[in-house]
């Protein structure tokens, strides 16, 4: 115990109910005080994240993101409160950490971690932890963590379902053994497209933020090598086993890649993002043909859910995952102005129906969320 730092008087009287636990003890809450730990990303599993690690008294705590506080965000990421909307995310997390904790070191990065930067931000940190929404953001971590044999404490949610793992290629399987290559781009929808139960990321959160501490004092059995599943409506957790893929491409003993790479573009951009110029107009447009009596049809792809918030008028709902079945509804000879959230899944929806022959659809960039905020603001925003 020599060489990790000693406890001052109040951290002792802040930490006493973890000091009385053999498990961790002065040892492992000297331990968690040396610790650095990187949380990549302050949203949904960010804020459960930070605020129990911080509590638990990680010495140096470091927060990725570049991203501002949204009222969308309210429900589920309980750092932040009405007050703090618009404001960037990192600057309200330092303020409700620091008065969690005043004992630790917390430091921000506010920037997008990309390939370029990964790897010397990582370096600094013991461990990472993910809290990202997104395929290419995850796969980077996950290889930055691998090249550098660090632990890489897992979690994803969507819905009312979540996956926790500690992925550690020195020891046991990667996020890539288990998903060699993300899945095809559009096919699995954003929280913001499908939604996700308030409480979710809480539960998912606090376990990775369990991992993380039992990782630093060495209590326990660590998810290595295990991904745990849970169903939110049926309360009801599972167990799978994972093996290290001997041809995983990035924790072999031979990988075949042994360095970072273009997450973007091994993710892919969804199908239609690259619709042609002609292929989009902007709300503004669209309210300007609309006025002046041009005869358009307006589709909405979006689901049921998100029509009964809010709706363009006289718009016809097809959701795009009804629309292989449902375009005999339309005339490939009309103008259809298609339209959702924010715009990438009527460009997927866009792309189908020319490759059908509907040469006249258009995609509507920005999506109803543009129209609320350039046109009505009349429309409910979510």
């Amino acid at each position: 115990m020599a060489d990790l730092p000693a406890l001052t008087p109040g951290e002792i009287r802040q930490y006493s109910r973890h000091l009385i636990l053999p498990e961790v003890g002065m040892e492992g809450q000297r331990r968690l005080k040396a610790a650095r730990v990187l949380v990549v990303g302050a949203g949904g599993l960010g804020s459960p994240l930070g605020l129990y690690l911080a509590a638990a008294g990680v010495g140096t705590l470091g927060l990725v993101d570049f991203d501002v506080v949204d009222e969308s965000n309210l429900h589920r990421q309980v750092l932040y409160g009405h007050a703090a909307v618009g404001r960037p995310k990192i600057q309200v997390a330092l303020e409700r950490l620091a008065d969690v904790n005043p004992h630790i070191r917390l430091v921000p990065h506010e920037l997008r971690l990309v390939a370029g930067n990964a790897l010397e931000l990582l370096a600094d940190y013991d461990l990472v932890v993910d809290g990202t929404d997104n395929f290419a953001t995850r796969y980077l971590v996950n290889d930055a963590c691998v090249l550098l044999g660090k632990p890489n404490v897992y979690g994803s949610i969507f819905r009312f379902e979540g996956q926790v793992s500690v992925f550690w290629g020195a020891r046991g399987p990667c996020y890539r053994c288990l998903f060699p290559e993300p899945p095809p781009p559009g096919l699995v929808p954003s929280c913001a497209e499908g939604g996700v139960l308030g409480v979710l990321p809480g539960i998912i959160g606090s376990l990775q933020a369990n991992e993380v501490i039992k990782l630093i004092v060495g209590a326990g059995d660590p998810l290595i090598g295990r991904l745990v599943l849970f169903d939110a409506l049926k309360m009801r957790f599972r167990e799978l086993q994972l093996k290290k893929d001997p041809a995983c491409p990035i924790c072999a003993e031979n990988p075949a890649q042994r360095g970072l790479i273009d997450y973007e573009q091994l993710c892919g951009s969804p199908p239609g993002a690259e619709t042609r110029a002609m292929d989009e107009m902007t709300v503004r447009e669209l309210q300007g043909r609309l006025e002046a009596g041009e005869p358009l049809v307006l589709l909405d792809v979006r689901t049921h859910q998100e029509y009964e918030i809010a709706r363009l008028p006289g718009a016809v709902l097809i959701p795009l995952h009804e629309l292989q079945e449902r375009t005999g509804e339309l005339d490939p000879a009309a103008t259809i102005a298609a339209y959702c959230h924010h715009g990438g899944r009527s460009a997927n929806a866009v792309a189908y129906l020319r490759s059908l022959g509907f040469e006249r659809a258009i995609n509507v960039t920005g999506g109803i969320d543009a129209w609320s905020l350039q046109v009505d603001p009349s429309v409910p925003r979510y």
